[in-house]
């Protein structure tokens, strides 16, 4: 006879607990302990330098310094404005079909910027040499006369500007489709109203983020109008240093200057690019103050568990 068979199923062993072993990056802190150790020297030798760092806080405010700042912030945004101006013009010709006007500005590109800015605001501050007196017909008076420091900052910044916000501007216009453009005709649009009403409002997202670094890098660029004698933000500092003998001190004014003026236009950037990106993005990410906002409401409801007896 046979026996019979048990059919009760075999008790089932949990599984063994897995034992994750992270894996160890030694590149990480070996790189760490190295960075820390430069930021460290670096630090020791501006606190050992022959630097009075206690008289900083007193020039920050100084009436010089502060019309410094204002004429660089002036000077920047008037340079800007002529500088997306006239780059949006040199973008329309660079992608017009008459080979004149595409030619013209792309010389006009090639030119401004394959020569430093330095050497064009020295040759506007000298163009009297080439032009002796200004003669416009309604308008005569010496060219010494009309090129002052302000107006020679604004055409040698503000012309090379030009040149890269009409790249900045044709690569915009490039992204759109051109399923936009010959739908604008179809309707009956013509070509500067569909450019105008269609193709640039598009084209904002992708000119934006650059534009905004360029009007960031203006800010910086313009210390070179110190070479013109703009009494820009550098002269004035300058200027107080040769009568103080504070010159690093002087120099980090105005870098604290600097940096708060391109904190603040990096945040209003920020806002911009986010209103232009509403059309493309369906859920925007959270600003910065909403994350911190978030995680103070976060904070503010954390409770610990009670233990229970």
């Amino acid at each position: 006879m046979t026996e019979p068979v048990d059919k009760t199923p075999a008790p089932t062993l949990p599984p063994e607990q897995i034992k994750a072993i992270p894996v160890r990056h030694y590149g990480r802190w070996v790189s760490g302990v190295v960075v820390i150790a430069i930021v460290v020297l670096i630090g020791l030798a501006f606190s050992n330098a022959n630097i009075n760092y206690s008289i900083i806080p007193d020039y920050i405010f100084d009436p010089g310094i502060v019309s410094g700042a204002w004429t660089t912030l002036y000077i920047s945004v008037l340079a800007m404005v002529l500088g997306v101006t006239l780059g949006v013009v040199l973008a329309v010709m660079r992608l017009s079909s008459n080979p004149v006007t595409s030619t013209v500005a792309w010389f006009y590109i090639w030119f401004f910027r394959g020569t430093p800015v330095l050497v064009q605001l020295l040759l506007w501050y000298n163009i009297s040499l080439v032009f002796p007196v200004l003669n416009l017909g309604f308008y005569k008076d010496e060219m010494n006369q009309v090129m002052t420091p302000i107006l020679t900052a604004l055409l040698g910044l503000g012309l090379n500007e030009a040149a890269y916000m009409s790249e900045i501007v044709r690569a915009g216009i490039q992204s759109v489709d051109e399923g936009q453009t010959e739908a604008s005709h179809a309707l009956g649009m013509t070509q500067s109203k569909t450019l105008r009403r269609v193709i640039l409002p598009q084209a904002m997202r992708v000119i934006i983020p650059p534009t905004g670094n360029e009007f960031i890098n203006m800010l910086k660029t313009s210390s070179l109008a110190y070479a013109v004698q703009l009494p820009e933000l550098i002269k004035k500092a300058t200027d107080i240093s040769s009568t103080s003998l504070a010159v690093v001190e002087m120099y980090f004014v105005a870098c604290i200057w600097y940096l708060f003026l391109t904190t603040i236009f990096s945040i209003v950037q920020y806002y911009i690019e986010r209103r232009y990106a509403r059309g493309s993005t369906r859920n925007l990410p959270p600003t910065p103050f909403q994350r911190l906002k978030k995680n103070l409401r976060m904070f503010g409801s954390f409770r610990r568990p009670e233990v229970a007896r």
